[in-house]
């Protein structure tokens, strides 16, 4: 069995054994229970009663957070002409095309949070789709980071973009801030997260769609919310 440090035995203590808080309750004590000296990553799980065995239900999707997610990530951007000198123009950390794979390829360099390329220059990332894929790296249409509006893409996971996707058990996981934002903050991030999760529930789904949902911060308990908190 693992063993708690003492400061975590401390947090677990505010924490209601059973209890499920009301949103207000778990954001407050999401940072009341942060047992780590430095700025906390507050962190939320949705189970969703899903069936990822069937491909409609394997949920993929990016959701930019009304106040970010208190880190600020380095973009590398896959693009030719134009597209190329818009990338730079957002503030893209990096931009190239074939000198870019190559660098990754044989350096095996790896200095970005975030891959967006252009349709056209998918063919040449192919054959990085064995180290990208693993890393979580590969663009995807799904996520926003295979597109045209390159200047879009870059923008919005600057300005807090987060990717999701369900695992096997149909449980997602994502970052809604860091324990120094205020409890409203917090709050509307974590709306935003569920409202998007909401928006995609497959039609083929049975009862109800969102089982549980929790938060917590760095190191820190998990806090159960009431579900029906997110209805609309």
């Amino acid at each position: 069995m693992k063993q708690r440090g003492k400061k975590y035995l401390q947090a677990l203590e505010k924490v209601e054994k059973g209890k499920i808080y009301t949103k207000d309750e778990a954001v407050k004590l999401v940072k009341d229970t942060s047992v780590s000296k430095f700025d906390s990553t507050v962190e939320v799980a949705v189970r969703l009663n899903l069936d990822t065995k069937k491909a409609d239900q394997q949920l993929r999707g990016a959701i930019v957070l009304p106040h970010g997610t208190g880190k600020t990530k380095k973009v590398l951007v896959i693009a030719k002409g134009e597209n190329a000198v818009k990338a730079k123009e957002v503030g893209a950390d990096y931009v190239g095309d074939v000198d870019m794979l190559q660098k990754i390829e044989k350096e095996n360099w790896f200095d970005f949070d975030v891959m967006i390329a252009t349709p056209d220059m998918m063919p040449l990332l192919g054959k990085l789709g064995r180290v990208l894929g693993p890393k979580g790296l590969m663009p995807n249409p799904k996520t926003g980071t295979v597109t045209v509006d390159v200047a879009k893409a870059v923008q919005e996971v600057k300005a807090g973009r987060v990717e999701y996707r369900t695992d096997s058990y149909g449980n997602v996981h994502g970052i809604i801030g860091k324990t120094s934002f205020s409890e409203e903050q917090l709050k509307e991030n974590l709306d935003a997260f569920v409202a998007a999760l909401l928006k995609v529930k497959p039609s083929t789904v049975k009862g109800d769609y969102v089982k549980n949902v929790s938060i917590a911060s760095t190191m820190g308990p998990g806090i159960k919310i009431v579900v029906n908190s997110f209805d609309k």
